[in-house]
This record gives C-alpha cells, sequence and structure tokens, in this order.
C-alpha cells in the first residue's frame, strides 16, 4: 500500500510523470489545513454570534416577504369583496327603484294604507 500513491486508474508510468505532479496538490490538503478543517464547528457545538445574527437576519427577512405577500393577497381579495357588494347594492337599489315607478299611486311617500278597498 506504501507504493500506491495513484488514485485508482492508473499507475504513474501509464499517466505521465508530469501530470502527476500537477493533480497531486489538488486532491491532497496540507496537514494544518485538514486538521483546521476537521476543527470546524460540529452540530452539537454553540454557533458563533455571527451565524446567530445572519440566520437571525435570514428569519427576519423570510417574515418580511410572507407577511408583505399575504398583505397583497388580502387586498386583493377585499377589493373583489367590495366591488362585488358595491355591484349588488345597485342591482338591488335599480330593482326597489323599478318596483317603486311599477307601484306608484300618486301620493308621497306612498303608503300601502292609502290603497282604499271597494
Amino acid at each position: 500500500l506504501r507504493e500506491g500513491t495513484s488514485a485508482s486508474v492508473g499507475s504513474p508510468q501509464e499517466a505521465g510523470d508530469e501530470a502527476q505532479e500537477g493533480v497531486k496538490p489538488k486532491i491532497f490538503m496540507q496537514e494544518s489545513d485538514a486538521s483546521n478543517f476537521l476543527k470546524r464547528r460540529s452540530k452539537r457545538s454553540p454557533k458563533s454570534r455571527d451565524e446567530v445574527n445572519v440566520k437571525n437576519r435570514q428569519k427576519l427577512r423570510a417574515d418580511e416577504l410572507r407577511r408583505e405577500y399575504y398583505e397583497e393577497q388580502r387586498n386583493k381579495f377585499e377589493n373583489f369583496v367590495e366591488e362585488q357588494k358595491d355591484e349588488q347594492e345597485e342591482r338591488s337599489r335599480e330593482a326597489v327603484e323599478q318596483w317603486r315607478q311599477w307601484h306608484y299611486d300618486g301620493l308621497y311617500p306612498s303608503y300601502l294604507y292609502n290603497h282604499h278597498l271597494i
């Protein structure tokens, strides 16, 4: 195993010594870099203040976007409902006005008890 320094495909003689020299630094790290890589924060260790701040900012931004979206949707729906209500009031008012014109008895205000029965 000590002799096998190449990856898995071929031997250094087949791939060429100059190509192997260029690949070696890209694959392997220095020992100090590797130890720093492993010393990074584990899942159970406490987060740094910067990490907490960034996470909180992301949550606040997401909440703000969600709030704006739902406010916009609510405003659209309220406008739609108001237009529907106005149209219904207009139709109802027109129907009442037509009924009053049809049943007008010449008196103002028109009372039903003014219709004398014979």
